[in-house]
């Protein structure tokens, strides 16, 4: 009690000093809720194998406090954060123990951010995945029960066994059976790459057999990958032979990952399949860069924003069903992209709309650029937006596939083309009647670049900004 009583004064201290950056969304009702799933605190540790088995060593990877953690989600505007702690040696054992009570106190000193249990699973067979376990009285040994079964890391002594596809199908039905079931979001799934198309850690087929075995919890990838400080060195100078994201071998293009970025890409193959395939951003915050690390603050660049209420029950059904939108450096804290029929139907992000043959729309995109400077000190603005246009033509025969021909820009908007409505930047677009299922997202960006570049060494994160929808999906009744 007497901690608790002195993180509760400490936060409070902190909350004068550094109030919230940003205004507070709504407690009731549905709004834009921003957050961030992949999020390492001191218990992602590093471990002295001089013992048997080897001991943690708290702090020797991340090394903030979940508190410390959520306080500055909430001073950088986010209503939800997932601590996401990666494993090793009986790691889960730390992690029930150690984290989760620290987690608990977090909720108390920091009320205003919806905290989330989760961990970074060293998925087996595969690069690393956000597992967020639902807010339940069980949550914790709900964990417990996944990490210590299924982390590749877990047993001691290494068993190679555990790191295998067949393995992590195993996790999958164990996620899939559980009630209520979890969440899990593939984290940077092409960083592992040194040659574009020669997947390593993470590839299509893989992808797509967990969201096989388990679509309501395998259901999406981090289109935004965190660690995009890393090209800044502690003073805020650029470090000009550093990667953003880490992205070492097949760069990031606009700070996005290539599997979202690339048009036509595969991102756009697993949506044209019908597939709930979304995407979200986040920090991988382990050491903030002004303290010799890589990462920014959960919230201070990157943004997952979710359509719900503010309740954890909201927010995972939120997350579960593609009511998502991302965007970098606070380009926009608000997106509406809204398909109608003129008999009054229509569908927003995440949704479907139902349409007749030969049924036209009108398609609305409504914007509103923060008012406020974004941690860089900046305000910047949507240079051009993006309209994209695939077609859903249902599963594929070869699960490597890694490109959907017809997705395409269907539109550009420079800001000639909107309008100024009160605090919101909007346009109409007339679509004609589609005669096959489709799809359609949003993207923006502050820069010129029509397709978004490969990001050189040492390029500022600030200078090259993006936002995107998840998308509208349109059926056609037969």
């Amino acid at each position: 009690m007497e901690l608790l009583k002195a993180l509760k004064l400490i936060g409070s201290c902190l909350v004068l000093l550094f109030p919230c950056k940003y205004p507070v969304a709504q407690e009731g009702g549905f709004a834009w809720r921003a957050g961030d799933h992949h999020i390492h605190s001191r218990y992602s540790v590093s471990w002295d194998r001089d013992s048997d088995p080897p001991t943690p060593i708290i702090g020797g990877d991340a090394i903030y406090p979940i508190h410390m953690n959520a306080l500055m989600a909430k001073y950088h505007g986010l209503d939800w954060m997932v601590s996401t702690d990666h494993g090793g040696p009986n790691h889960s054992k730390l992690n029930i123990e150690s984290a989760y009570p620290e987690l608990i106190e977090s909720r108390l000193v920091v009320p205003e951010v919806i905290q989330f249990y989760g961990m970074e699973f060293d998925t087996p067979g595969a690069d690393h995945s956000s597992l967020i376990i639902p807010f339940t009285e069980n949550e914790a040994q709900q964990l417990f029960e996944l990490e210590s079964r299924f982390s590749r890391r877990e047993p001691w002594p290494s068993n190679s066994e555990w790191n295998s596809e067949l393995r992590m199908l195993a996790a999958l039905r164990a996620m899939r059976n559980q009630n209520p079931q979890p969440l899990l979001i593939a984290n940077h799934p092409s960083r592992s790459l040194r040659i574009e198309g020669e997947y390593r850690m993470d590839d299509p087929g893989e992808l797509r057999s967990w969201n096989n075995t388990a679509p309501n919890v395998a259901v999406g990838m981090a289109g935004a990958p965190g660690h995009q400080a890393a090209t800044l060195n502690a003073d805020g100078s650029i470090d000009f032979n550093a990667a953003r994201g880490g992205y070492s071998g097949v760069s990031t293009l606009g700070g996005f990952d290539q599997f979202t970025a690339k048009l036509g890409g595969f991102w756009d193959s697993m949506i044209g399949e019908g597939r709930n395939w979304w995407i979200t951003a986040n920090s991988d915050s382990h050491v903030h860069y002004s303290e010799g690390g890589s990462d920014f603050w959960p919230g201070e660049y990157s943004k997952t924003y979710v359509w719900s209420e503010k309740n954890h029950e909201s927010i995972m059904d939120g997350i579960r069903n593609g009511r998502m939108f991302v965007t970098t450096g606070d380009l926009i804290d608000q997106l509406y992209l809204t398909v109608r029929t003129d008999n009054g139907s229509s569908a927003s992000i995440g949704g479907r709309l139902m349409l007749n043959k030969e049924q036209a729309v009108t398609v609305t995109i409504r914007f509103r650029e923060p008012k406020r400077t974004n941690a860089n000190g900046d305000r910047p603005t949507v240079s051009r937006l993006d309209l994209i246009l695939g077609e859903i033509i249902g599963p594929l025969q070869d699960d490597s596939i890694d490109f959907h021909a017809s997705a395409r820009v269907l539109e550009r908007f420079k800001a000639d083309a909107w309008e100024i409505i009160s605090d919101y930047k909007q346009l109409s677009f007339e679509l004609p009647a589609l005669t096959v299922n489709s799809y359609l997202r949003v993207r923006g960006t502050n820069t010129n670049e029509l397709e978004p570049q490969i990001d050189p060494r040492g390029e500022n994160p600030w200078s090259d900004l993006w936002f995107y929808s998840n998308p509208v999906r349109l059926t056609i009744s037969q």
